[in-house]
């Protein structure tokens, strides 16, 4: 993704403060947060229950007011209106009439967002069908599943063939496949041109189809960048599994490339960083060692995610003291 492509999405300092109730100190939700998403891009923000990603969005929505710091999407500030007609939400937890069909609540969404009439039901049709609902169209939807009612929610998201769309949580509830589906969805989207913005707590799809992340823990912000950025980074490690390592050989290969082995019997797992793992199979084969095979071992987003989460704990510890 080109670092030179417009500025959609601006979030520059945003604080925001919530009163717990009458008499009671202030509690501060997000300390300073900032951060930009290009156009075509799809922008993961993650983190843990309860760190503050849905109300960030609902600045975004301009749902609620941020203490300080400003926010602008499309150009325009968040309070503004107009350019909403641009944007697509899928709430973390919509709510529908159930007494009305897939079908039914997809056109009087598309009737609310100005859509023109005589587009509407190939509209309708069209999202039916990228969702996965279109043998359940004419179903009420008090009898769809909570999987299906979340593809009701994107489907109603870009109803109106918005420019940015904004998901939160969109994978809540879906089976694999049907996760799967909302994936390539999402891709479609961005093929389309269209930014996507998403909250989720599912590290694997974030790693699957986003362009950059950002990990925000306790209302900060601790990593952002692009995905690759950390992925294959300078720290990544292979395994090479090994036949007919002497033992001599295995104390060799700790010692000389910080190697770490694993393994009973004939088989012997051995991992070390990238950078060692030429001149480490010239020596394995050299001492007559018999090379079985060699896995890149990449840093996951999980680890990443795990370790902000510790080093917060960690420092709210240190904060009480």
């Amino acid at each position: 993704m080109s670092r030179e492509s417009r500025e959609v999405i601006r979030v520059a300092n945003i604080v925001k403060d919530f009163r717990p109730g009458f008499g009671l100190r202030r509690k501060r939700v997000l300390h300073g947060i900032s951060f930009s998403v290009c156009e075509g891009e799809i922008f993961g923000f993650v983190g843990p229950n309860g760190a503050g990603k849905t109300t960030l969005l609902k600045v975004l929505m301009g749902l609620i007011r941020a203490t300080a710091g400003e926010a602008t999407i499309l150009g325009c500030d968040v309070h503004e209106t107009e350019f909403r007609r641009h944007i697509g939400f899928l709430p973390e937890n919509p709510y529908f009439y159930d007494y009305l069909t897939g079908r039914e609540i997809l056109t009087f969404y598309a009737k609310l967002s100005g859509l023109p009439r005589a587009q509407r039901a190939d509209r309708v049709a069209l999202l039916l069908g990228w969702v996965g609902l279109s043998s359940a169209a004419n179903a009420r939807l008090r009898t769809y599943s909570k999987g299906m009612l979340q593809r009701v929610g994107i489907a109603q998201a870009l109803v109106h063939d918005p420019s940015v769309v904004f998901l939160d949580e969109p994978m809540s509830g879906l089976d694999p496949i049907g996760r799967k589906e909302i994936r390539d969805l999402i891709l479609r989207l961005r093929a389309e041109g269209k930014t996507v913005f998403m909250n989720t707590h599912i590290l694997s799809d974030v790693e699957m189809v986003c362009d950059r992340v950002a990990i925000i823990v306790s209302g900060r912000i601790t990593y952002e960048g692009a995905i690759e950025d950390f992925l294959e980074g300078d720290q990544r490690e292979s395994d090479v599994v090994v036949a007919g390592l002497r033992p001599e050989t295995g104390v060799q290969l700790e010692e000389k490339f910080g190697a770490s082995l694993r393994g009973h019997g004939d088989r012997i797992e051995v991992r070390t960083a990238d950078k060692n793992v030429n001149p480490m199979l010239g020596a394995i084969l050299e001492a007559g060692g018999q090379v079985l095979s060699v896995t890149p071992h990449r840093v996951s987003l999980e680890s990443i995610f795990l370790s902000a989460v510790e080093q917060d704990r960690a420092d709210e510890k240190e904060r009480e003291r």
